[in-house]
């Protein structure tokens, strides 16, 4: 037994003169993003299919500086959407004011893609079902053609 306690002490007293190791962190390059491709119309595809694109085009129309609902639909339609399949709501109020917000609409089968901006809103896109009318959007809408 004795032995044994003064093993213990030997090593005991070999393991004090030695420091720990100190754990490292070694630092590893961030992972690289990768960049998400930009969505493309489907001409084929759903409304739903095709919602990330509409608010694609429209962020960068407003981006150009769009606030007009012609504005908007110019470029949806430049973006390939088609332009009998729209309605898009008046710049103007029927007093004559600037309209707080211009609402504007794709109908593609029975589901509408249905964006509204306004200066203090900003950029709002959903998707509908059509109404019981067969329109997207409520109320009177100007000429698109």
């Amino acid at each position: 037994m004795a032995v044994a306690v003064g093993l213990a002490f030997t090593v005991a007293a070999c393991a004090a003169d030695e420091p720990a190791p100190i754990p490292t962190v070694t630092a590893s390059a961030p992972p690289t993003a990768i960049p998400n491709p930009d969505p493309t119309l489907r001409p084929d595809g759903s409304a739903l299919q095709n919602l990330d694109y509409f608010e694609f085009v429209l962020t960068a129309a407003v981006d150009d500086g769009a606030e007009s609902g012609g504005a908007f639909v110019d470029a949806l339609v430049e973006a390939g959407f088609e332009r009998s399949a729209m309605e898009v709501t008046a710049d103007r109020t029927t007093v004559n004011l600037d309209a707080d917000s211009v609402q504007f609409s794709v109908l593609i089968n029975d589901t509408c893609l249905v964006g509204q901006y306004g200066d203090d809103m900003g950029l709002h896109v959903a998707a509908f079902t059509v109404l019981a009318t067969g329109t997207c959007l409520v109320g009177e809408t100007e000429p698109v053609g």
